[in-house]
């Protein structure tokens, strides 16, 4: 073993205990190096990190440079392989929390000092469900999370003797007649809500895939098989009721395959109730600034299990990537050593960024000699990026922060009991289960036959079956 790598392994190993509780040793003449990061995203455009990524540089002499890029959602998925394959991807990028078991052997996983048990205490259920992998290693680690709330149009509440939002999903059914309108010939003028169809209501799968899991449908979690199995009492239960939104002749028929789709019908004032997440609200907003609009908490079942449905994005660092001397500079460096170095100052950044840090203070690691240092922190990182971007936290206690927000409470607190189950392709089961609803809505398929192709689609899928 060459002296750097033993020289690594050993400060790493002595600096785990410092790094959790940040009461480090001080550095004395460390030896220097350079790290440039370029960090991979969506959504978010770069002011979103600008404070944090300067303060950050201003504590860690090692980072010189951080560079964040934002991508289209629509190609990133494509983009992001593309580059990991030629290592020349990012340092750092996002990922959707659906897609850690598929990403793994492109990830480094963080080091020993990021223990599982603090990430447990400081993160949502959902977030170690997601990115802590079966060898109990931590691959991601998220700024936010998101879960499904009730979006309701005030006025028309109001219009219709509507005093409050309903809680339960049979309470939302028995409003929905009250909030319908119909013409002359049978065509909505306004919906109660948006349920029941598949392709033209926004995150369609996942408010089913809510419903199951508040029903007591296991998607797989429990098999021990590892098979999805769609064809239990709970999953067909779910399936009936989130359908009958879309079946002429029900009593909740609130909506079909023609109607504009559910998040137009909501800023266009003819729509009284949709689902959806955090991230459509300041998009509704833009389209009419003038829409008086609630937010409540996701519905649950009388008699069922407390439950909501998580879609997020985390941080990952890439294991490998090819090293490029900074600008000027002569390439010196051996490429391997460069490689742990990088991951290194990576994760050191996802610790400065998302963890908490409950003394204000954060213990900086020299990657080649393990010598630490404790700077103080002049801001919560995790609390400004969500301050900036209006969105629910992933960690604990920033939930207890945005409870009273009225606009965000209902998502950071649904976060606190929001689920997800492991998908091999999430895109392509994504359609099977859109093409399950449309087969029954249709008269196509039977419940029993629609649930069962399912089943079969996504196990074979997954080679599962």
């Amino acid at each position: 073993m060459k002296r750097w790598q033993k020289s690594i392994m050993l400060g790493m190993g002595i600096c785990g205990i410092a790094l959790l509780s940040g009461c480090g040793f001080k550095t004395t003449a460390p030896e220097s190096y350079s790290v440039d990061l370029e960090v991979w995203g969506v959504f978010d455009d770069s002011d979103a990190y600008t404070e944090i990524f300067n303060e950050y540089q201003k504590l860690n002499p090692y980072v010189k440079n951080i560079r964040y890029r934002k991508l289209p959602v629509e190609t990133y998925k494509e983009d992001l392989l593309n580059a990991l394959a030629a290592n020349k991807g990012p340092d750092i990028f996002m990922i959707r929390n659906v897609w850690r078991t598929s990403f793994e052997d492109k990830l480094s996983p963080a080091p020993e000092s990021f223990a599982e048990r603090s990430f447990r205490d400081a993160f949502v259920d959902v977030a170690a469900a997601d990115f802590i992998g079966d060898d109990k290693k931590i691959y991601a680690v998220p700024l936010s999370v998101d879960s499904l709330a009730l979006y309701y149009n005030k006025d028309l509440f109001n219009a219709a003797g509507i005093a409050a939002p309903p809680t339960t999903w049979e309470e939302l059914a028995a409003d929905a007649e009250k909030l319908n309108s119909l013409d002359e010939y049978g065509n909505f003028r306004q919906s109660g809500v948006a349920l029941g169809t598949a392709r033209n209501i926004n995150r369609s799968t996942d408010i089913l895939s809510a419903m199951m899991f508040q029903l007591g449908a296991n998607l797989g979690q429990e098999n021990a098989s590892g098979q999805v199995n769609l064809n239990d009492e709970a999953s067909s239960k779910a399936t009936e009721f989130y359908t009958q939104f879309a079946r002429i002749g029900s009593p909740s028929y609130s909506w079909n395959p023609r109607q504009h789709y559910s998040i137009d019908a909501f800023y266009e004032g003819t729509l009284g109730m949709m689902i959806n997440y955090s991230w459509q609200y300041p998009t509704i907003k833009q389209k009419n600034a003038k829409l008086n609009i609630g937010v409540a908490p996701l519905p649950q079942f009388i008699g069922g299990k407390t439950s909501n449905y998580a879609n997020y994005w985390g941080y990952g660092v890439s294991k490998n990537k090819e090293y490029t001397a900074p600008v000027g500079q002569q390439a010196t460096v051996d490429p391997a050593k460069q490689n742990e170095l990088r991951i290194h100052e990576s994760w050191q950044l996802l610790r400065f960024m998302a963890y908490p840090h409950p003394e204000k203070t954060i213990t900086l690691v020299n990657g080649a000699e393990g010598t630490s240092k404790d700077f103080p922190l002049a801001f919560d990182p995790a609390e400004k990026y969500l301050e900036k971007t209006r969105k629910p936290a992933a960690r604990r206690d920033l939930i207890e922060k945005q409870k009273n927000d009225v606009v965000l409470s209902p998502f950071a607190l649904g976060n606190l009991i929001a689920k997800n189950w492991e998908q091999s392709n999430p895109e392509a089961i994504e359609t099977i289960l859109a093409d399950m609803i449309e087969s029954f809505v249709s008269g196509e398929k039977s419940i029993f036959d629609a649930l069962s192709t399912a089943t079969n689609r996504i196990n074979v899928l997954s080679n599962k079956r």
